[in-house]
This record gives structure tokens, sequence and C-alpha cells, in this order.
């Protein structure tokens, strides 16, 4: 084979980050074994209960059940298809803001469920009243977000839990990339802080681990039941993952990256993060572009577009807001001198291309 892996060295959009050395040998080790046949690797599939474990310590929960997924488009899949089961009704409702992430209209396609969106308001943040308005009878799920994927925003989570409870829907919480570094913060997110039913988590974004390496967690274990299908030629007798077979690749770097990172480690690399995303908000504000304050480590700029185009030519690995804006998540593999060549790129094609900046006279 010819071919080599993309280097991180000019990736500054994406959610996913190089693996911690310590999740890479261990994902490597495990690659061959099978989490969805416990009965012939019991190793793996103890592991996978350390996985959990460790996990539910990161999101406040005690007890905690679920399984490592492929990521965060499986468990919030997964989350509304017990919301789903659960509900006993002809065509349920999910009441989702206009940040949830687009796993949930394939979760609708595949499910029959009906999706009904709400709209954020002015800090991309969900509007609590046209949710409570939007929930009924039929609403089986209610779903917030805790780390959006473009603006990093975080819904409020306690209000939301409160508000499914009232029409006795269960409550899934978002949190695919923001749960690695909102337990460093002053966020209610957590099961500790709400009632959530459900959470996507996953250790292959900020949590360093290898992809593929998602996270779903129950607050009860029974809420599996809904997903179980009988497994008749394995040695356990039910099934409640989405997958059949599963390397057990994710959930052996998941483990290692928590026992190596939790939570000092992380703590540390959230406070880089934070320090880069605001340098880099700082510095495209002093160019003349209009930023959104970064809550979490995600910058959003309004550069215009020939310039983030100009700057894909160069290399950098970029992605725009739905609305157009550039954005930059600042990962663990985004260093400032990274950020420090991107920003003189962007000056110099800016320049040559006579792209005006908002705000010039």
């Amino acid at each position: 084979m010819r071919g080599e892996p993309q280097s991180f060295d000019r990736v500054l959009s994406s959610m996913c980050t190089e693996p911690h050395p310590v999740a890479r040998e261990a994902a490597a080790r495990f690659l061959a074994t099978n989490p969805g046949d416990p009965g012939t690797y019991p190793t793996i599939a103890t592991l996978e209960l350390e996985a959990i474990e460790r996990l539910g310590e990161v999101a406040g929960l005690e007890e905690p059940a679920g399984y490592v997924a492929s990521g965060g488009t499986e468990a919030n899949i997964q989350a509304v298809r017990i919301a789903r089961e659960r509900a006993d009704l002809e065509r349920p409702t999910v009441v989702i803001p206009a940040s949830g992430h687009f796993s949930f209209r394939k979760a609708a396609a595949l499910l029959q469920i009906d999706l009904r969106e709400v709209p954020t308001d002015d800090d991309h943040r969900v509007d609590l009243a046209a949710a409570k308005a939007a929930v009924d009878e039929d609403t089986a799920l209610v779903v917030g977000v805790a780390g959006s994927t473009e603006y990093g925003r975080v819904d409020p989570i306690p209000e939301l839990g409160e508000l499914a409870r009232s029409v006795d829907a269960l409550f899934h919480v978002d949190a695919a990339w923001g749960g690695f570094v909102l337990p460093f913060t002053d966020h209610r997110w957590d099961f500790s802080d709400a009632a959530i039913d459900t959470m996507t988590i996953d250790p292959h974004k900020m949590g360093q681990a290898a992809v593929p390496a998602g996270g779903l967690l129950v607050r009860d274990e029974s809420l599996l039941d809904a997903l179980a299908v009988d497994t008749p030629y394995l040695e356990t007798t039910a099934q409640a993952t989405l997958t059949g077979t599963r390397s057990g690749a994710g959930v052996a770097s998941t483990v290692a990256a928590l026992a190596e990172l939790w939570p000092g480690g992380y703590a540390a690399q959230y406070e880089r993060s934070r320090a880069n995303a605001s340098w880099l908000a700082a510095r495209l504000e002093e160019l003349g572009y209009a930023v959104v304050d970064p809550d979490l480590p995600l910058v959003v700029a309004d550069v215009p577009d020939r310039a983030i185009d100009a700057c894909r030519d160069e290399g950098w690995r970029l992605s725009r807001t739905g609305a157009g804006e550039l954005r930059i998540v600042c990962m663990p593999h985004v260093t400032r001198r990274m950020l420090e060549a991107f920003l003189g790129d962007l000056e110099r094609v800016s320049q040559s291309l006579e792209i005006p900046v908002p705000g010039d006279d």
C-alpha cells in the first residue's frame, strides 16, 4: 500500500485528534478482539465494563451502564431507539435544538420518528421557551447539546431535563465532543446535575482514544433492554449494541487513555486548548473579523469564503458552519505555532486576493 495517513499538522476543524501514545498501543494490541462476543473474548469484555465505569466517572454517573460504540452517530441513534421503544406511540416525536447533530436526522429516517426542531437563541443555545412550546403527549425524547458541533455551546441541561419529565419523555444529552472538557468548567451538564437518561460521550474526540471509540451511557441499565436482541449462536443470550462484531481497539484505547489522562491530563489539555482558542479569537478580532465569543475551545469567525478557500489551497483543513463562517476547533494536536502559521497564511492570501476585511474603512 502506497498511501499515507493524514497528517494533523494542518488540521484545524476536525473534532478528532491524534490518539495518545498509550491509546494507540492499546488499540493495536486488541485490534482483532470482538467485545460483541464476550464468551469468546472475555478480556476485552471486562475492559469494556471498565471503560463504562471510567466514562461514568467523567459524566457524573454513579452506577453507569452502556457500551463503547463506533461514535456519536451510533450512540445518538441508539438513544432515539431506546426512547421510541419505551414510548409506545404510533408516531413519536423527538424535540431537538437546531444545533443538534445531523445524526439525529439519520435516526429519524431509520426509526420512523418525527423530529421537532426548535430554534436557538442569539448565543446559539436552545431557545427554552420554544422547546417548552414544542413538547406534548407525543414527545418520546428531548435532546440537549453539551458542546455543539458548530459553536461549542452548552444548552440549559437541567431545565431541559425538567421539561422532558413534565411530558414523561426521556432526556438525552449529546456531549460527544464536550464531555471531555466540560468537567473542567462551571457548566451544569452531567448526570449529577440533571435528570439525564442517556448520554453520548466520545473518547475518540477530546478523550484522545483511537477511532472508532464512542460512548453511550444510560442512567438505568434497564433502558438497554429496549435495544436487546437474541443472539442464539453466541455464548451470551442477548446483545444491545447496534453493530454486532466490533473491534476491541476502541474499548482498549478508551481504557488506556482514561487511565493515563483522567483527570489531570485532561484538565491540563483543556487549559491549553482554551488558551489557544482565546488567543486565536483575539487575533482574528484584531484583524477585523467578527468573532463568536468562544465558550469551549472552538472559534467561529466571519471570514470570507474566498479567503477560506485560498487557505484550503495552502493545505489547511478547514470547515464552515451552516451559516458559512470559519470554524476552528482547538483540539489537542492544535498548537499555538500552528495557529500562528495559519494566521500568517490568512493575512497573506487575503492581501494577495485583495479581500477586504470586515470593518475596514
